[in-house]
């Protein structure tokens, strides 16, 4: 037999199946099987394994050229033109294929790149890693301050999952920590609010891209108006506060508050179950109660500089009006706000009274209370139940607008103010 044959896996898998049918130890109809292919396409390989041998396995248009192959003289006309003209321009073969399309000289560029490769006019540019340095720390305590959530069976592995909300400072590597059942908003505001009453209002907080500190909505009509961006509750805490938040684009940019998750994961773990701890009040009990002092004195060092670039709280600010949730709503005609399909009435000893479509403020504190303020000001208001807004809503419509017959005339109810309307029904109550 004159000269080698190439084989492809495939192939010489088909070889040996179709020995073991020679052999006769197999079938045709199991070898289909084996070779995972139709019984008639098994036929077909083998009655040409038996007419050319091994041969007939193979691609027939192996080690010949293609049909669809560019001319030889094409080939050279376009390597000679790019060696010329675009070569010297540092142009590549993408680039390269666009301007010689121009020229009538229409090549694809991937078959350009392959032909300036085998003539080394073109090397491929491998892909390296972006280079990473590790970052300094920053010279001032309160300059920058990490802030991630970790989620850990922090009470046994037969407990469920908690998560504990960490603050790191860069500057010194203090650490403060806040535990609950879930990373949320309410967790993050705590935790923030903790660090302002120990140590003051940081500069900036260096945080990951969660919804909680980062939100990637479209901006409503007023923000665009106003010029503002889309701001989380947490973020709109921090604005007031005059706190940059910096997300970052890896776990590995804020890795310091990473690291600590590692620490904590690794002590905490043991300390509740030496004090027999098991849930997120006794835990955070325990944080506060000394864990975390004996932890900064054992991991945290001194700043690069001495100066402290905490500011405090500013005078007459209240930070439970600071860590709060806020929403805008429109008052109704008859002064009323909805929300959550729950009602308030705005009542008429307010000073000034604010008008029906003005925009009314809602704030709802962390212990749950709400107040509803109008240009900054407090408003006096009353919750009203289901029924109570059903007969409240009743007595507000006026008698003709309940007939099916109706004359639209200067004298119609719905012509008069609502403010007269509004002292009407309350002159009558």
């Amino acid at each position: 037999m004159e000269g080698h044959l190439l084989m492809s896996h495939k192939e010489l898998e088909r070889k040996r199946v179709l020995d073991e049918v020679r052999a006769k130890r197999l079938t045709l109809r199991k070898a289909s099987q084996l070779l995972k292919i139709t019984y008639r396409q098994t036929i077909r390989i083998w009655n040409r394994y038996k007419q050319y041998g091994p041969k007939g396995l193979t691609h027939w248009n192996r080690g010949r050229p293609s049909n669809r192959r560019y001319p030889e003289a094409f080939r050279n006309k376009v390597i000679k033109r790019y060696a010329e003209r675009y070569k010297p321009a540092g142009a590549g073969p993408t680039l390269a294929a666009e301007k010689l399309a121009e020229e009538n000289l229409v090549v694809d560029h991937e078959t350009l790149r392959r032909w300036l490769m085998q003539e080394d006019h073109w090397k491929k540019k491998r892909k390296y890693r972006e280079h990473r340095t590790r970052r300094e720390r920053k010279h001032h305590f309160g300059e920058l301050v990490q802030m991630d959530g970790s989620h850990h069976q922090w009470f046994g592995e037969d407990r469920p999952q908690t998560c504990v909300m960490q603050m790191v400072d860069d500057a010194r590597g203090i650490v403060l920590a806040v535990m609950d059942e879930q990373e949320t908003t309410l967790l993050a505001m705590r935790s923030l609010w903790h660090w302002i009453e120990r140590y003051g209002i940081p500069q900036a907080l260096y945080t990951d891209r969660k919804s909680v500190f980062i939100t990637d909505r479209e901006p409503t009509l007023e923000e665009q108006l106003a010029g503002e961006q889309p701001l989380t509750a947490f973020g709109k805490a921090c604005k007031k506060l005059g706190i940059q938040i910096i997300p970052a684009n890896s776990p590995q940019a804020k890795g310091r508050v990473e690291r600590k998750h590692g620490v904590l994961q690794d002590r905490l773990v043991t300390e509740f179950s030496l004090a027999r701890v098991t849930t997120v009040r006794t835990a955070n009990k325990l944080l506060q109660g000394g864990f975390l002092d004996k932890l900064n004195e054992k991991f945290a060092q001194p700043p690069l500089e001495p100066e402290d670039f905490h500011r405090p709280v500013p005078k007459g600010m209240d930070l439970a009006d600071v860590f709060c949730f806020e929403e805008t709503r429109t008052l109704a005609n008859d002064w009323t706000i909805r929300h959550d399909n729950r009602y308030y009435q705005i009542v008429r000893n307010n000073k000034p009274l604010p008008r029906p479509k003005d925009k009314i403020l809602m704030r709802w504190r962390l212990d749950g209370h709400l107040s509803l303020l109008h240009k900054d000001k407090p408003l006096e208001f009353e919750a009203l139940t289901p029924r109570q807004f059903q007969l409240h809503a009743k007595a507000n419509i006026p008698v003709a607008a309940k007939s099916a017959k109706v004359t639209r005339g200067r004298g119609t109810p719905w012509r008069q103010s609502c403010t007269r309307m509004f002292a009407e029904t309350e002159s009558e109550d």
